[in-house]
């Protein structure tokens, strides 16, 4: 990557990463927890129900939180019967009230079983790997053990070839502390994150020549995030949040910045 890029990126990263930016982001669900072992609960969930319309995702999120506003609490005295009770009616596009809430059951047994989704994930944690990956799989792997195993669209395999970008968008919250991400999980290294793709950073990632792939996957995921650390060797993902401002905010142009960056605008 360029050192044109590079000083575009920079600039980018200082104008818009900061928590002004942040509405309408399902991220923001999060400042509200100070307690990790909170937090952690808010943040998988959020990041679960972060696709479709946004407004629909702030939605879903709330309606969530309003049913169970000490996450932490509430689980550790909830049933799966209680769950399914509580969650009756819930729906967010294609998640199902029985989705969520066995979701959230896998959450409690594995919190009784480790402490925290943080003790949980370190386990799961190789310092030979290269990036977080294996450990994500063994990760999801625990969550759907203790759901019963029953097939759940929210938690798919990092295995299956999935770009699994609401996994990753979690652990960029949970793992990276600046004035956007609030983190808590200090344990787990940046430089190990893949960035969390979905298909608008895919069309950007493509035009900035940062990937030649045309499939939104997760060896697509790999390659940009491989990309991105020839430049933040320790934070392959720094970019991530002021990146997929462009488009969505008014004030923003994403072909003004791609040819600033010197590469062909999209439109």
């Amino acid at each position: 990557m360029g050192k044109g890029i590079k000083k575009r990126l920079d600039e980018l990263y200082a104008r818009y990463n900061r928590r002004e930016f942040v509405h309408p982001d399902p991220l923001e669900f999060l400042y509200d927890y100070k307690d990790v072992r909170d937090r952690e609960i808010v943040g998988f969930v959020a990041s679960s129900l972060a696709y479709g319309r946004v407004a629909q995702i702030l939605k879903s999120v709330s309606s969530v939180f309003e049913r169970i506003p000490s996450p932490l609490i509430f689980l550790r005295h909830a049933s799966r019967k209680s769950l399914l009770k509580t969650f009756k009616g819930f729906k967010h596009r294609f998640t199902t009230e029985e989705e969520i809430a066995m979701m959230l059951f896998g959450i409690k047994r594995v919190i009784e079983r480790y402490g925290s989704l943080h003790a949980c994930f370190t386990a799961c944690m190789n310092d030979d790997d290269d990036t977080i990956l294996p450990a994500l799989s063994d990760f999801v792997k625990e969550l759907i053990v203790e759901s019963d195993r029953r097939r759940n669209s929210l938690l798919p395999l990092p295995t299956r070839g999935s770009a699994c970008k609401r996994f990753h968008l979690f652990l960029r919250w949970m793992v990276r502390k600046d004035k956007v991400d609030p983190g808590g999980w200090d344990n787990v290294p940046r430089s190990k994150l893949i960035v969390p793709l979905d298909t608008h950073m895919h069309r950007i990632c493509l035009a900035l020549g940062l990937t030649q792939r045309k499939q939104a996957d997760m060896r697509t995921a790999v390659e940009i995030t491989t990309a991105f650390r020839t430049i933040a060797p320790d934070d392959p993902v720094k970019y991530d949040f002021a990146l997929t401002r462009l488009g969505i905010r008014d004030d923003t142009d994403m072909n003004a910045f791609l040819k600033q960056c010197s590469v062909t605008p999209l439109f």
